[in-house]
């Protein structure tokens, strides 16, 4: 039996340290190799750990939340040996050898170390190898007992009200995938039994810890700071949704598909060309205002792990295309944890969206330190009175937050009006000014 420690790699480039935000296992588990045993994030991304050897847990080093530097030990292992590399195990010291007794003869000592391999092996013989852990694959699972499976599953599962100890796992050591999720919704799977309604005195503690952590302390900051002033306004998106429409029946296949956003950036980069003071950050510690040229709009996207903010780098310069381009390129980047910090940094001002979920009005938190964030709602087909009868019309509440210490109400609502002119006549979006 030996031992196989488990070190935190490296998780990307310029990284030293992570963030534990997830074990998956407990000391005394049995672990198959490539099960995750650990999540850990860092500015980047998270980041699973998985098991490179079958054996048993005997030690873990960190609590969820504590951050630890790359390359220190975070899992120990006991395991038989058999079948892994030696380069890949923590070599165990060679024992030495033990120096005879003083009262032992001479002879007697060169007797025993005469024949080291027979000593060796009978006790060795008298050991049994250790049997293969055997994995419950059957749901449901005993009380107490933590299914397998990865975050983005996990946080699926807790979204949907699915607890995962009902769910079977068929991917390695009975680890539940999204495919297991989606066979147990195809069933229509619910806790068996329908006991009678009872109260539930239970108190969950979950401690704030990753990407929830530093969400929580960035809008603590904007709130605490900065003193907000929302702006809503109705648009009339008639016009613009028949032009994105024509546009998206005639693109190229190399070209991506035209949401309102493309159109939303552009009309924001010409209104700010007439009033250069919302494209700016706010130090209020200096009490300095750094107004950009550069228009960096940040694009607030939800992922399984929270809300993250990538960033469409010089949008004066794209065209309604090249926006659309890289919205998509972000946001696939985003959910899938691979965006660079270069990536979800650097914005000017931020455009805020829930899509079709996006309600009638919201009051959008400003993503510090800057002092304009333009938020989208839902698109929703109205009767509006044009003077003689009431047509149909699609309409979309802008709902803008502006930092009211550097933004005068006026100038807030000249924005948002000039951007509403802008997406009413979305020809003007073309016209150089």
């Amino acid at each position: 039996m030996g031992e196989y420690v488990i070190k935190l790699p490296d998780v990307g480039e310029g990284v030293a340290e992570a963030e534990l935000v997830e074990w998956n296992v407990k000391v005394g588990d049995l672990v198959r190799e490539d099960m995750v045993l650990a999540a850990v994030m860092t500015d980047k991304a998270t980041v699973e750990i998985p098991s490179p050897v079958d054996g048993e847990i005997i030690w873990l080093g960190g609590e969820i939340g504590e951050v630890i530097p790359i390359g220190s030990p975070i899992i120990r292992l006991k395991i038989d040996g058999e079948g892994h590399a030696p380069a890949a195990a923590e070599p165990s010291k060679p024992a030495k050898a033990e120096a005879p007794a003083p009262d032992e003869k001479p002879a007697e000592a060169a007797k025993s170390e005469s024949k080291p391999a027979a000593a060796a092996a009978k006790p060795q013989e008298a050991v049994k190898p250790a049997a293969k852990p055997v994995f419950n694959t059957s749901a449901p699972r005993s009380e107490g007992e933590k299914p397998l499976a990865s975050p983005a599953v996990r946080q699926r599962a807790r979204d949907s009200g699915v607890d995962l100890r009902q769910v079977s796992g068929t991917g390695p050591a009975g680890r539940i995938t999204h495919e297991d999720l989606d066979a147990f919704f195809a069933r229509g799977s619910q806790k068996p039994g329908s006991a009678a309604l009872s109260p539930d005195n239970s108190v969950k503690e979950i401690k704030v810890v990753g990407l929830r952590r530093k969400i929580a302390e960035k809008m603590a900051i904007a709130k605490s700071r900065i003193p907000h002033i929302t702006y809503v306004e109705e648009i009339d998106v008639t016009s613009l949704e028949e032009l994105r429409a024509a546009l998206n029946s005639k693109k190229r296949p190399d070209q991506a598909k035209l949401t309102i956003l493309p159109f939303l950036m552009r009309a924001i980069v010409k209104a700010i060309a007439d009033q250069p003071q919302l494209n700016a950050l706010y130090d209020d510690e200096a009490n300095i205002i750094h107004q950009h040229g550069g228009v960096h709009i940040g694009i607030a996207a939800q992922t399984p792990g929270g809300l993250v903010v990538p960033v469409v780098k010089h949008a004066e310069a794209r065209t309604l295309w090249d926006c659309a381009a890289e919205v998509n390129l972000l946001a696939d980047a985003a959910k899938t944890g691979t965006a660079t910090r270069e990536q979800l940094s650097g914005s000017t001002i931020t455009i805020t969206s829930l899509g079709s979920m996006g309600g009638v009005v919201t009051t959008p938190v400003i993503n510090h330190p800057e002092v304009a964030i333009i938020g989208v709602n839902k698109i929703m087909i109205r009767p509006m009175w044009d003077g003689t009868a009431f047509i149909p019309r699609k309409m979309m509440n802008l709902s803008s937050s502006f930092d009211h210490r550097v933004i005068d109400g006026w100038d807030a609502a000249v924005f948002i009006q000039r951007i509403k002119a802008l997406l009413e006549t979305p020809a003007m979006i073309f016209v150089e000014d």
